[in-house]
């Protein structure tokens, strides 16, 4: 039987589209890499390959073909993969926490704060939604940059509506002070963005969101929510495991400059 390495070396590797790459050996394809841009601008890049060494090749290739940055993301298991990244020259740029919610009414939730009223998803009237949305994305992008966002919290298209079926909100006296996307599929929900005002934070309106959210989907039949969360977030996951959220899974983010 012909090794792996021999394998890798009969193949030949082509930039098939300006998002894909083959790699192809006797006349069959061995590997496949691909390159999609987020709707923020980052550039991920993808291999699936049926040996390690036609992996690093595929890596080279795209590596050296393609503008940078490039990100890409790999279960925070998979230390091969990881490694194979590393060696191709990515490094490690953050973790991101898979979190399992529960969904239920829980007692002990504080309410929000005076003033503030829990709207559920779909309640949202359409223009203060738009307003405090692109307020809430305009204070991320001065600050942080969206890119300290988890990846599965792509931002809306830039000028795009925004479709009130997917948020909930905490209503202030005149204006929408935060916002919870959320996207359910049969009976699991995805938590795909928490966001807070700047100057309204530390008063317990993202936990109270939050926790109203997760009761509204148990009162509609979904079993599962889960949200991903940047590692580093502090208030973020000190919000998940106050919650009663469980750490279900990680990612890592790797990066090349």
């Amino acid at each position: 039987m012909e090794s792996a390495h021999s394998d890798a070396l009969r193949a030949v590797v082509t930039r098939v589209t300006g998002e894909q790459w083959r790699a192809v050996a006797d006349g069959r394809e061995v590997g496949r890499g691909d390159a999609s841009r987020r709707s923020d601008g980052r550039v991920f890049l993808s291999v699936d390959a049926w040996h390690g060494a036609v992996f690093d090749r595929l890596a080279e290739a795209m590596l050296a073909e393609l503008p940078r940055p490039l990100h890409t993301l790999v279960d925070g298991t998979d230390h091969d993969t990881t490694a194979r990244w590393e060696r191709a020259g990515m490094a490690v740029r953050r973790r991101e926490w898979l979190y399992r919610l529960p969904v239920g009414s829980r007692p002990d939730v504080v309410p929000p704060p005076p003033g503030v009223t829990l709207l559920p998803v779909g309640a949202a009237e359409q223009g203060p939604l738009q307003e405090a949305y692109s307020a809430i994305r305009a204070e991320i992008e001065a600050t942080v940059g969206w890119a300290a966002m988890p990846v599965a919290m792509p931002p809306e298209p830039a000028g795009a509506p925004i479709d009130p079926s997917r948020y909930a909100v905490a209503a202030g006296p005149d204006r929408y002070e935060g916002l919870v996307r959320v996207v359910a599929r049969r009976r699991h929900a995805r938590i795909g963005l928490l966001a807070v005002r700047a100057d309204r934070r530390r008063r317990g309106i993202g936990r109270a969101l939050l926790a109203d959210v997760l009761a509204g989907l148990h009162r509609d039949g979904i079993d599962t929510a889960s949200a991903d969360v940047d590692g580093s977030n502090a208030a973020a996951t000190a919000l998940c495991d106050g919650l009663g959220g469980r750490r279900v899974g990680s990612g890592l983010e790797l990066v090349i400059r």
